[in-house]
């Protein structure tokens, strides 16, 4: 069973939904006992990060998070759920994140011809494919939603980027440990692909 992590701050429905459209058992949940009996985890986030490692923290679930993330089951990071797991953002000065990965995320500077928020279909650059990233074609376009990206401290850890005025780390990978800033369960059969190679995952011995 794959868990998705209800902390009041989620697109949790469409998540849940993909999931359930490939046929992978789902469930959403602030259960700590329940998550930590899944097979796999998810952490989704839409919103400001500010407000959301607030509703994290309120939810009690912040070391729950961590514990998850230290085991060796599946747990994949979706759009403010990927810059959650990261140190802070400059969209909330001063409020720490998760940090259990190390880089930045910074707001897209505006440029000419740039739309901020970023909203709309980008193609990636894939430099893992192993895990949830295999079986994909060339150059995929994906969906993304957001006015801030991430700028990842170890290049060995980004496993693919886009471009959107600046290079983006759209991805990153350690282990067990996968977050992208796109959204999945909203790019059509590529996004399909990445949930069902993720639920793939947690078949493996």
């Amino acid at each position: 069973m794959i868990a998705v992590i209800d902390y009041g701050a989620g697109n949790l429905q469409s998540v849940l939904k993909a999931f359930q459209y490939i046929g992978s058992s789902v469930q959403v949940t602030a259960d700590p006992e329940v998550l930590r009996a899944a097979d796999a985890v998810v952490l989704p986030g839409v919103g400001a990060f500010g407000d959301a490692m607030e509703n994290l923290k309120k939810s009690g679930l912040v070391n729950t998070v961590y514990d998850l993330a230290d085991s060796n089951k599946p747990f994949l990071g979706i759009c403010l759920g990927l810059q959650l797991l990261f140190e802070g953002s400059e969209e909330a000065p001063g409020v720490p994140g998760l940090g259990i990965f190390r880089g930045e995320i910074r707001r897209i500077p505006a440029g000419e011809g740039l739309k901020i928020p970023h909203i709309g279909w980008n193609s990636l650059e894939i430099r893992d494919k192993t895990g949830v990233f295999q079986n994909l074609p060339e150059n995929p376009y994906v969906y993304f939603v957001h006015s801030y990206y991430l700028k990842a401290d170890y290049k060995k850890e980004v496993a693919a980027t886009t471009q959107y005025g600046v290079e983006i780390d759209a991805a990153v990978r350690r282990k067990n440990l996968y977050a992208m800033q796109f959204h999945p369960e909203k790019s059509g059969k590529v996004g399909l692909q990445i949930l069902r190679n993720f639920t793939a995952l947690t078949k493996e011995d």
